[in-house]
């Protein structure tokens, strides 16, 4: 028999390894048509997230995939002379965790190459004196002439309850451009020195789905929303082609730790794919990676490119139809709670109109491809669930799985819609943990703030959603997406929406095999199955028998993709 070694049976060390010789003692006759495991992990609490939610001890491997999983009894036959026995020792297996959406390759820089301006309980940031001594640190680092950038600064959280203006930034430099990103990523404010490399000036106008923000004398005040950021970012010096390759193996290496083994990559492109491959031919990229570029035209020179490595993957395309909830920019049939500016009436904007977002919904539909179109506001959920009704009239497909990233402010009458369209709704539901109190107290008022993300009505309807971190907005943390799931539990302690809480095994799913599937591959992956990758992660305990509470302290204690550990914690 023809002896094959993967790197997890070279690895010794959390989990007892043994050539249990005494149960290889399988005659010929006994020999499983698929032949003897690689792998055979025993002694454990698995959780399949299989369609019946089994719960199984031991998880057979061979060739990168389960060949199967049952008792240790039943899976003593996959055990042969060659095969290493992984004595689990009592704890818990799941499939490995399927990011539904994030930004992988913009962690990667944010980790690397960005001033982190988070405010707890993410970061150390509490007032804008903060922001521009820690830009003052990049700078002595970077030196006067480089672009000095952060991200994740939360203006309801920092002292001042305001954002950052050109003025402030100036303290750091008026010479050279200083640019600073909201956490939502949806706005951004640029210094003197920024503003003048993009020829934004008090004559300038607001571009179609963005806003320049003014003073009371019409001159920019450094704030820019939703696309008016972009007449200042695409000024931003490109990364060279190693610092992109150091941002990837870091965002890898994260995402790896918490036991995620598909990545995301929303609203990528050619470039991003190309160094994505890259990475993954060198060895930097030991997780897979779906791709999403942003339009047809992206897409097209996405798949262009020779993926050869196995690990990056180009799926459908994405798109935006408004912003964000905490940064005013989400679009509402109803204003917000706390008017914004004073207008009473106001309740947000599209990115576009309804007629320009059927053109590329159609267009999009048409060539076969599928949809992930970001929508927070109920009213820029309507818009979307329009288009996707109107283009599957024109051009239907049986099965075309389109998606509404966030669909945080999903009505009632909007999930039946979605359920009947064939829809996935993919919730950015760690919104409650983050924002829930602002959301309930700011921006929506109790009735529509605790029961954004409404996870319960969809699984009530059948409707098969995905759980989402939307990566670098808030930390890759499966384990707090699957807390925040089951509890609805906001920073402060308040519970948000307590019937929108569901199971563990239903929260399991939604960051599993419900993601596996909204990318069309739950055939190959997102559970513990004959025949699919073997995709695994063992944890330190059991988030299904633990109290709901500690879920988040639960550890990741290994990471396995395709039947290679790719992450062991305490190395």
């Amino acid at each position: 028999m023809k002896k094959v070694l993967s790197k997890n049976m070279l690895i010794y060390g959390a989990f007892a390894v043994t050539a249990i010789t005494a149960l290889a003692a399988c005659n010929g006759d006994d020999v499983p048509p698929s032949g003897y495991a690689q792998v055979v992990y025993k002694n454990g609490n698995v959780l399949t997230a299989n369609k019946d939610a089994q719960v199984v001890q031991a998880v057979a491997v061979k060739d990168r995939k389960v060949v199967a999983a049952g008792s240790d009894t039943e899976l003593s036959k996959y055990i042969g002379k060659d095969t290493q026995v992984i004595d689990l020792s009592g704890k818990t297996m799941i499939p490995g965790f399927y990011d539904a959406h994030s930004h992988f390759l913009m962690t990667g820089i944010n980790l690397k190459f960005e001033a982190d301006l988070n405010s707890p309980p993410i970061g150390a940031i509490n007032s804008i004196d903060e922001i521009i001594n820690l830009l003052k640190k990049k700078q002595a680092e970077l030196g006067t002439e480089a672009w000095l950038t952060g991200f994740g600064y939360d203006d309801t959280l920092l002292a001042d309850k305001r954002h950052p203006t050109r003025e402030d930034l100036d303290k750091v430099s008026s010479t050279q451009p200083v640019f600073v990103t909201h956490i939502s990523g949806h706005m951004s404010v640029a210094n003197t020195a920024a503003l003048k490399l993009a020829g934004i000036t008090a004559a300038t106008a607001n571009p179609e789905g963005g806003v320049i923000g003014k003073d009371g004398k019409g001159e920019p005040t450094g704030y820019l929303a939703e696309t008016a950021a972009q007449l200042v970012s695409k000024f931003k010096p490109a990364l060279t082609a190693a610092q992109q390759q150091e941002g990837l193996a870091a965002a890898a290496k994260m995402y790896a730790s918490k036991g995620v083994t598909t990545a995301n990559d929303g609203a990528t492109g050619p470039a991003g794919v190309e160094a994505m491959e890259k990475a993954a031919q060198s060895g930097r990229l030991p997780i897979r990676v779906v791709a999403w570029p942003m339009g047809l035209g992206a897409l097209a020179g996405s798949k262009a490119i020779a993926l050869t490595s196995g690990k990056v993957k180009v799926g459908g395309i994405k798109d935006f139809h408004d912003g964000s909830i905490q940064g005013y920019t989400g679009y509402l049939s109803h204003p917000y709670h706390t008017p914004h500016d004073g207008d009473a009436d106001y309740a947000g904007y599209p990115r576009s109109s309804r007629e320009a977002l059927v053109a590329r919904v159609t267009d999009a539909q048409k060539a076969g491809v599928q949809m992930f179109i970001h929508a927070n506001g109920d009213q820029a959920i309507s818009d979307v669930l329009y288009a996707y009704r109107k283009a599957q009239e024109a051009y239907p497909r049986s099965d075309a799985r389109n998606v509404i990233i966030h669909a945080q402010m999903a009505r009632e009458d909007q999930l039946d819609e979605m359920k009947a369209l064939g829809v996935i709704p993919s919730f950015f539901e760690l919104h409650t943990y983050y924002w829930g109190d602002r959301h309930r107290d700011i921006f929506l008022g109790p009735d529509r703030g605790t029961r954004i993300s409404p996870v319960k009505s969809a699984l009530n309807r059948g409707i098969p959603y995905t759980l989402h971190a939307d990566t670098p907005v808030v930390p890759m943390d499966p384990m707090l997406m699957l807390w925040t799931a089951v509890n609805r539990v906001s920073t402060s302690g308040a519970v948000i929406g307590a019937d929108q809480r569901v199971s563990v095994m239903d929260a399991l799913r939604g960051i599993t095999i419900n993601a596996a599937h909204q990318n069309f591959e739950e055939k190959e992956r997102g559970s513990i199955e004959a025949g699919k990758f073997a995709d695994l992660v063992v944890l330190s305990a059991n988030p299904a028998s633990v109290d709901p509470m500690k879920i988040k302290d639960i550890q990741v204690l290994e990471t396995i993709v395709e039947g290679e550990t790719v992450y062991k914690s305490g190395r």
